[in-house]
C-alpha cells in the first residue's frame, strides 16, 4: 500500500535521490525542493522559467537544471545563484538531463505537448565535461526520462508518444549507438534498480500505475495510482512517486490558475525489492 509523503505541490517532476532526500521539481512553482523522510521540504532553488524543467549535478556536487523553454542547463553556484552552463537554444526547447559516471551530461528534448500525427522530432544533446556540444541521437517522439547503467555502458530513454523504452549502447566518447527497443512500454521520469529493472510512471488495465519493468518487457510489480505518474526514483529500499491530477493534453497555460489553486501534486512512498542503481 502506498503512503503520502507530501500534498500540495503543483506538479512534480524530475525525482532525484541524494544524501538522504529526495529531490524534485516543483513545476508552476518554479521550485526545486528536497524531501525528507518525514516530508519536511526545502527549497533549494527558484527557476524562472515555467515547464519542463529537470535536475541533476556535476560530478563536484553543483546542481544542474535544464530551463526548457529557454533551451539552456543552468548551473548552481556555491553563492545560490543560477548561471548559464551551456546553451542550446539552437536546437529548440529543453526535457530531461541525466549525468553519467563520467561527467558526461545528456539532454533531451525537441518535442512539445502536441507533436503532430508521426512526428518524431525529438533528440538527445551530449554535453561533454570540456563543454563541447554534439548532438548524438534524433527521431525520437517525446524524449522523456533518461537512465544509464551503472558501467555507462548503456543509455535508455522513454519516448513517451511511441509508448516505448529505446536503448542505446554508450562509446567511451559518449556517442550513442545499436538503438532498440528495450520494452515496449510507455514511460516519464525513471530509475533503475539493481537487478536491472526499470521503475516509470505508465498505465495499468485500470488506470495510472508505478510500474517495474525487465528488459524485454515483463512487467514485474505494479503500483496503482489514483492520479496520473510523472517521474519516480528511489531511495534505498523506497520507491518515490511523484503524481497530479493533471494531464498533458490539458494546456497548463490555460489551467495554470486551476493548478495553482488546486495544488494536487503528491509524493507517494511504496516498499521496493531492490535499491537503485545506476544514473540518475
Amino acid at each position: 500500500m502506498s503512503e503520502v509523503l507530501m500534498s500540495g505541490l503543483v506538479i512534480g517532476e524530475s525525482a532525484r535521490w541524494r544524501d538522504g532526500r529526495l529531490w524534485c521539481s516543483n513545476w508552476g512553482a518554479q521550485e526545486v525542493l528536497a524531501v525528507d523522510a518525514s516530508g519536511k521540504s526545502e527549497v533549494m532553488a527558484r527557476v524562472p522559467t515555467t515547464l519542463p524543467f529537470s535536475i541533476d549535478w556535476l560530478p563536484d556536487g553543483r546542481l544542474l537544471v535544464t530551463s526548457g523553454p529557454e533551451g539552456l542547463v543552468l548551473r548552481q553556484e556555491p553563492s545560490g545563484d543560477l548561471v548559464v552552463h551551456a546553451d542550446l537554444s539552437e536546437y529548440g526547447g529543453l526535457n530531461e538531463i541525466v549525468v553519467d559516471g563520467r561527467g558526461n551530461i545528456y539532454v533531451n528534448g525537441g518535442c512539445d505537448f502536441h507533436p503532430g500525427e508521426g512526428e518524431r522530432p525529438g533528440f538527445i544533446l551530449l554535453v561533454t565535461p570540456d563543454g563541447a556540444v554534439r548532438r548524438v541521437a534524433d527521431e525520437l517522439a517525446f524524449p522523456n526520462g533518461m537512465v544509464i547503467t551503472p558501467d555507462n555502458s548503456t543509455l535508455v530513454i522513454a519516448e513517451s508518444f511511441a509508448q516505448t523504452l529505446t536503448a542505446y549502447d554508450v562509446s567511451p566518447n559518449g556517442s550513442l549507438s545499436n538503438r532498440r527497443v528495450w520494452a515496449p512500454h510507455t514511460g516519464d521520469g525513471m530509475v533503475m534498480d539493481a537487478d536491472g529493472a526499470i521503475w516509470t510512471p505508465g498505465w495499468a488495465d485500470n488506470g495510472p500505475a508505478c510500474l517495474r519493468i525487465a528488459e524485454g518487457g515483463e512487467i514485474l510489480e505494479t503500483v496503482p495510482l489514483e492520479h496520473a505518474g510523472f517521474a519516480c526514483t528511489l531511495g534505498d529500499n523506497t520507491l518515490y512517486m511523484l503524481t497530479a491530477d493533471w494531464q498533458m493534453q490539458e494546456s497548463f497555460e490555460s489551467n495554470l490558475d486551476r493548478l495553482l489553486s488546486d495544488r494536487t501534486g503528491r509524493i507517494l512512498t511504496h516498499p521496493a525489492p531492490r535499491p537503485p542503481a545506476g544514473w540518475p
